[in-house]
């Protein structure tokens, strides 16, 4: 008998101790999930003069956010940290190439994986998820210091930050006197198997073939492949210190900012603008299913405002017109994400005709 009530009575009481640890539970995770979803989103679309510091406030209840990011890793910090310090809140970053971020980004909010708050890579990967309707539209009320086109008329991401592509060359390898003025010039036999290309670089190469003329301009690069060579490799990054390292004289494709920081460091690298200087926006989004809205929204706010000088201070482009910056005067193309998009297969077959399968070293 003293047995048998052992064995009743023990499974009751662990039953008791799990409802309660049940219950319990239970009551976190719906603490949880009203503190995720209390957040008055129609705060994120406000005009009022209070805006800022509401959103400020209700960020720093949510404590903080997750952001994917292509933004070079070493740049991160600079961009941060004031942001962490001012307003309380804790960024969390995935950082990859434009294209990892996109496809995590639609991936895991296919399988209903809410992770990400905040998403900052290319006008075109933040297009794609516009269409893919996984953002939402914010008013920011940096919007109208910023570049003209920056903001589309959907109003679910804004450019930050513009990359302009230059030719970086080594200073070693390639004298001052025989830099190329026009892409012509670089028809010229002397640089044969001395031109490097980034891979991805494809909205590069259809901008730069647009403004010689379509017909003009795939001539053009069907000959400076067939005869020149063009030496195809990846990453931006990789190729630019290819270039410092003397592997790659010139490269023809490689943001501004990455030759400039590693000038300042003393590498022997230089690089020049071959006009008119084409440049592909890098825009932040705030996601749909947001976790901390309010958090993501006064970061992209910050991003558009307040850090548009740390953005300056890397060798960006800001797409504040608040912030000076000597690359604006050149005379530039903007990549267009939409037409980049709805073109993709015409000029992603022509690219790997000519770039990657029709250059000869």
């Amino acid at each position: 008998m003293l047995n048998s009530k052992r064995l009743t009575v023990t499974p009751v009481r662990h039953f008791a101790r799990w409802t309660a640890l049940c219950l319990c539970l239970s009551g976190c995770f719906s603490s949880l999930a009203q503190a995720q979803t209390s957040t008055d989103l129609t705060l994120l679309k406000s005009t009022a003069p209070d805006r800022a510091s509401k959103l400020a406030a209700a960020a720093k209840l949510e404590g903080g956010i997750t952001l994917y990011t292509s933004i070079a890793e070493k740049d991160l910090k600079p961009l941060i940290d004031p942001f962490e310090k001012k307003y309380g809140v804790k960024v969390t970053t995935w950082r990859a190439s434009g294209d990892s971020v996109m496809n995590r980004t639609i991936n895991e909010t296919r399988a209903k994986r809410y992770n990400v708050d905040l998403v900052h890579a290319g006008t075109v990967e933040l297009e794609v998820l516009y269409r893919e309707k996984m953002l939402q539209a914010v008013a920011s009320p940096h919007f109208t210091e910023l570049m003209p086109g920056s903001v589309p008329a959907h109003k679910e991401y804004a450019t930050t930050i513009y990359s302009m592509w230059v030719q970086a060359y080594n200073t070693g390898s390639v004298k001052a006197a025989e830099l190329p003025k026009t892409y012509e010039e670089l028809l010229d036999p002397k640089w044969k198997g001395r031109l490097g290309f980034e891979v991805e670089n494809i909205d590069w190469f259809v901008t730069v073939v647009k403004s010689m003329g379509e017909a003009k301009g795939l001539q053009y690069f069907r000959d400076l492949a067939s005869s020149n060579g063009i030496s195809v490799r990846k990453g931006h990054t990789n190729l630019t210190n290819m270039v410092a390292a003397g592997e790659v004289p010139m490269a023809l494709t490689v943001y501004n900012y990455m030759p400039e920081q590693l000038k300042k460091k003393g590498a022997p690298i230089d690089w020049l603008v071959l006009q008119p200087a084409v440049v592909r926006g890098n825009a932040v989004g705030v996601m749909k299913n947001a976790k901390n809205p309010a958090a993501a929204a006064l970061f992209m706010d910050y991003l558009l405002g307040e850090g548009q000088q740390a953005y300056a201070d890397l060798a960006y482009l800001p797409a504040n017109t608040k912030i000076a910056s000597s690359l604006r005067n050149y005379k530039m193309l903007v990549v267009d994400p939409q037409e980049s998009l709805d073109g993709r297969d015409k000029w992603r077959k022509l690219y790997d005709e000519i770039i990657i399968r029709g250059s000869k070293p």
